[in-house]
């Protein structure tokens, strides 16, 4: 085993996850959150400081999330908004 550093609370934990267990659930949360968010608004455009309002999810662990694979299409999709606004 690994012995690494949590991304949300900072602490050091021997497993394998980016987060330590403590934190586990509560990214479940927040995932699972914004999961919803993007399910109910898939017409509307996004801007980061938008679902961040909206969902209650720190800049952080938000920029952390659309890195995953899962949200792949959805970060690309901010991107493209953000980058046309400018």
């Amino acid at each position: 085993m690994n012995f690494n550093k949590c991304s949300r609370c900072g602490c050091f934990f021997m497993n394998s996850s980016s987060v330590c267990p403590n934190c586990a659930p509560k990214d479940e949360l927040e995932m699972n959150r914004l999961k919803n968010f993007i399910e109910e608004n898939s017409s509307e455009n996004y801007t980061i400081d938008a679902i961040i309002s909206s969902t209650g999810i720190s800049a952080k662990n938000l920029n952390r999330f659309l890195e995953q694979k899962q949200f792949a299409n959805f970060a690309t999709q901010i991107q493209n908004e953000n980058m046309t606004r400018t």
